[in-house]
C-alpha cells in the first residue's frame, strides 16, 4: 500500500527552529540563519557535507548548545524527555549492557523495580534482550549501537535525536540496523531527526531530506521521500529509489557549491 510522505505541516510541530544562528567563541559561524520545522511523529534527516552544521543543529534541538541567535521550541509531553543518539556509543565499559542502558533512569532517580521493566522492555525493542548481563567488550559493534539505541529509548522520549550513529559500521550491518530502525520508528512513531553525510541512507530512512549548505549551514532543498510502507531492502534496488538519490545528489551537489 502506498503511503504518502508527511510533510511538516500534516501535523502539529514537535520542533521549530527560527532565524537560528550559532558563532562560536573562537568566531568560527556554525549556523544559519536557520528555519525548519519538524512534525510529531515525523522521520527526518539532515544531510550535508562534514562541518556544514548539522551536528550543531541537532545539539541546539537537545538543549546541549544554546544558539546565539533566533529560537528552538521543542514539544515534549510533560515528563518526557528528548533522546539522542551518538556516533560513539559511549558506554561505560565496566558496566553491562543492562546498567549502560539504565544509566538516564539512574540518573533521574527512578525506583529499581520501576527501571528494571523499563530496561527489559528498551533491550527487548532493539533485540538485545539476551545480552543484558553481557559487557562491551563482548559485543560487535553494530550491537555496541543497539546498546546505545536502547539507553535513547528506556526514557520513553517522544523526540530521537541520532548523530550520525552507523556512520563507522560495516555495510552489511549498516543495512540490518537501518531496516530495524524503520521498523522501531514504525510501532513507536517518535519524531526522529537522523544526521548523516550518506545519500542512500539518508532517502532510505526518511520521510524528508533536509539538505545543508556548507558552512555556516543552512537549508538549501528539502525532498519528501514517497514509496511504499513497509520499506525493505526491494526499496533500495526500485527505479524509485534510484531517482530519489538521483536528485538528493543533486541537491547536495549544488549545496555544496553554494
Amino acid at each position: 500500500m502506498a503511503v504518502p510522505a508527511m510533510s511538516a505541516g500534516d501535523m502539529e510541530a514537535a520542533i521549530e527552529l527560527r532565524g537560528v544562528t550559532k558563532v562560536y567563541d573562537n568566531g568560527t559561524v556554525a549556523l544559519g540563519p536557520l528555519d525548519l520545522t519538524i512534525a510529531h511523529g515525523e522521520f527526518v534527516s539532515l544531510l550535508g557535507s562534514s562541518g556544514c552544521g548539522k551536528s550543531t543543529a541537532l545539539r541546539i534541538i537537545a538543549g546541549l548548545v544554546k544558539p546565539t541567535a533566533g529560537t528552538s521550541d521543542i514539544a515534549t509531553r510533560s515528563g518526557h524527555t528528548i533522546g539522542y543518539v551518538f556516533q560513539e556509543p559511549t558506554l561505560m565499559p565496566w558496566c553491562s549492557v543492562r546498567e549502560n542502558v539504565r544509566l538516564p533512569l539512574k540518573l533521574a532517580h527512578v525506583a529499581t523495580s520501576e527501571s528494571d521493566a523499563r530496561v527489559t522492555e528498551a533491550l527487548a525493542q532493539v533485540g538485545l534482550a539476551e545480552f543484558a548481563n553481557s559487557y562491551p567488550r563482548e559485543l560487535s559493534g553494530g550491537m555496541k549501537m543497539r546498546v546505545s539505541l536502547a539507553r535513547a529509548l528506556v526514557t520513553d522520549p517522544d523526540i530521537l535525536l541520532m548523530d550520525e550513529p552507523f556512520a563507522a559500521l560495516d555495510e552489511i550491518t549498516r543495512f540490518k540496523l537501518n531496516n530495524d530502525l524503520l521498523a522501531l520508528w514504525r510501532r513507536l512513531r517518535k519524531t526522529v531527526v537522523f544526521v548523516t553525510h550518506s545519500v542512500f541512507e539518508s532517502v532510505y530512512l526518511s520521510q524528508r531530506v533536509i539538505v545543508m549548505t556548507q558552512r555556516p549551514g543552512r537549508i538549501s532543498a528539502e525532498h519528501l521521500i514517497t514509496s511504499d510502507e513497509p520499506r525493505s531492502d526491494e526499496f533500495r534496488t526500485s527505479v524509485a529509489y534510484a531517482e530519489h538519490c538521483r536528485d538528493v545528489s543533486r541537491a547536495l551537489m549544488q549545496a555544496s557549491e553554494a
